[in-house]
């Protein structure tokens, strides 16, 4: 009969000496860097302009925010094909120029930003929804006083809106950060987290260690390292930046 013995912290030594885990950790910092800010920024941009009065701007919103909708399973579909070498819609289009894009899903060096692409597109309607309840919520009599006071349309972003939504974004960015750790669907229709893990993420790499490899002790360790690192981020989000805007 097997006897069961308690390995102590072996499993979390082998999991932080591994190469690949050392490599879905840097992938996953560079896609939260490479999907977070743009997100936010996209999508305040969009928020403010569409909250203007215009013809269509209902219809804009709709269109912006209709990528969230998608389960991201289709989203991985509608853009598998769009990336698909020599008869995907994007190198159809850079053929009419005379020309060709690398293999955007199997080269290690634009797989990270065609999947960053991805996810910015679905995002940031999301995050521009909760801007525009912002805005929707900011005093008008501040934007009055601007431009008696001669302000510009970049000053009054700088000085007036950009703070007033300073809450708002804290709120998006706790959502976005989480987000970029929590993307798994996409990986396992578009590269299985290849090639050669150059777009493989921590939740992903949870799934092939538990479901693929069975081996549960290593992946119950990187659930732990995970929930840590998700904790961590929402705990300086905010005790210390939530402090920064009220103070």
């Amino acid at each position: 009969m097997t006897r069961l013995e308690f390995s102590g912290l072996d499993q979390y030594k082998e999991v932080f000496t591994d190469e690949i885990f050392a490599k879905v950790m840097v992938n996953n910092l560079l896609f939260m860097i490479g999907t977070v800010p743009t997100s936010i920024f996209l999508a305040m941009y969009l928020a403010i302009w569409l909250n203007k009065r215009m013809k269509g701007s209902a219809l804009l919103r709709t269109s912006f925010f209709y990528p969230t909708v998608i389960p991201l399973i289709a989203v991985a579909n509608i853009w598998l094909f769009i990336y698909t070498p020599q008869y995907g819609l994007l190198d159809k289009f850079l053929q009419m120029f005379g020309t060709s894009g690398p293999n955007w899903l199997g080269d290690p060096g634009f797989v990270m930003v065609a999947m960053i692409i991805m996810i910015i597109w679905k995002d940031a309607g999301f995050f521009m929804i909760f801007y525009l309840a912002g805005l929707q919520n900011l005093p008008r009599d501040v934007y009055e006083a601007a431009v008696m006071e001669g302000a510009s349309p970049w000053q009054m972003f700088r000085h007036v809106t950009f703070p007033l939504l300073m809450p708002t974004t804290l709120f998006v960015m706790i959502v976005a950060i989480t987000n970029s750790f929590k993307n798994v669907d996409h990986l396992y229709i578009m590269t299985k987290g290849g090639p050669d893990n150059a777009s493989n993420l921590l939740l992903y790499h949870i799934y092939e260690v538990a479901f693929t490899n069975w081996d549960l002790g290593k992946a119950a360790v990187l659930t732990v390292i995970l929930i840590v690192v998700m904790l961590s981020i929402t705990a300086f989000n905010y005790l210390y930046l939530d402090r920064k805007i009220h103070y």
